[in-house]
């Protein structure tokens, strides 16, 4: 039983492991959606009034969603990578299709957020019914009031009007959040294609195998965890080693003690070090092997960035 129960958890970590960019898709839709739950209740309040409305319907969803986006951006690594690749080497090295897939893929994962808000709050209706509100034609309703015009109208998602157009409100709103709702289960449809769609262009044009691939993840995943670790731990340790050439002692934990000697610390690494492990990678094989990343393709003591008569470039982007 509990061999089982091991085993069930295994396969659960590396399930979880192998959908990380998928999950943490998720968690960002579910946090904007709770979000804009949190925003339509406390922030959102219709002015009703004409030419203000339409500005302060549109601002609602489209500012938001571009903050989404633009932090979205500000997030992915690949950003990062691309200013330090432009600032370092250009990208002279790069076809139109690797800068394409790397662009695809900055704006596609920055597109979550905005784009889950976009539908959240068409689906509530809210924000459409009070752009819209006012530029519903009277002659469509029948029998509206000759007498009532545009401004009587923007004052419809307030529920501040007469009791004669009571009636005629109801209609308005459910008539707005209908169009509302349909452009936002449209905007699904549309998104849900795209999706669908990338996915099969990136396994059709793909050079690697599905479990080559598969590897190539999990490395890269390995890889920056390591780093990341071993990057923490020379550092305190090159600090502690500064500190103590300045103080004549430094004040170490018993677990900071016994890195200091176990992992002693010599030097530095040069700047032409890190701008080699530092920038966009493109999967690349070289004599037939493959290198998985820019810190691979520097241990192996690959020079250069373009592809070469000994070495084979694969259009095919880390995602």
């Amino acid at each position: 039983m509990a061999a089982l129960i091991a085993e069930n958890f295994r396969f659960l970590s590396l399930f979880f492991k192998s959908k990380d960019v998928m999950i943490f898709n998720g968690l960002v839709a579910l946090g904007t959606v709770g979000s804009e739950e949190l925003f339509s209740v406390v922030a959102f309040n219709c002015p009703c009034s004409p030419a203000r409305n339409y500005i302060y319907g549109l601002a609602a969803i489209g500012v938001p969603a571009l903050a989404l986006f633009l932090i979205g951006v500000i997030w992915n690594n690949h950003t990062w990578n691309l200013v330090a690749e432009c600032h370092k080497r250009g990208t002279k090295n790069f076809s139109a299709a690797a800068t394409f897939l790397l662009f695809g893929s900055i704006m596609g994962r920055a597109a979550v957020a905005p784009v889950t808000w976009s539908v959240i709050s068409l689906l509530r209706g809210e924000a459409y019914i009070c752009a819209l509100s006012e530029f519903v034609r009277p002659s469509s309703l029948d029998k509206f009031p000759a007498d009532y015009g545009a401004e009587v109208l923007a004052r419809f998602p307030c529920k501040d009007v007469p009791a004669n157009l009571t009636k005629f409100r109801d209609e308005v709103t459910r008539r707005l959040r209908y169009e509302s709702q349909l452009f936002g289960w449209l905007l699904i449809g549309i998104v849900a294609v795209l999706v669908f769609l990338t996915k099969c262009l990136k396994h059709c044009c793909s050079p690697l195998s599905y479990r080559q691939e598969a590897y190539w993840a999990q490395y890269r995943s390995n890889e920056d965890k390591l780093f990341r670790r071993t990057a923490e731990v020379h550092s305190r340790i090159l600090a502690a080693k500064n500190v103590k050439q300045f103080f004549g002692f430094v004040a170490l934990d018993k677990e900071e003690k016994e890195l200091v000697q176990e992992f002693p610390v010599e030097g530095v690494q040069p700047s032409p070090q890190w701008n080699a492990i530092t920038g966009v990678y493109i999967y690349r094989e070289n004599k037939g092997f493959p290198l998985y990343s820019r810190l691979h393709k520097w241990a192996k003591g690959v020079e250069g960035n373009g592809p070469s008569p000994e070495g084979h470039e694969m259009l095919f982007l880390a995602s």
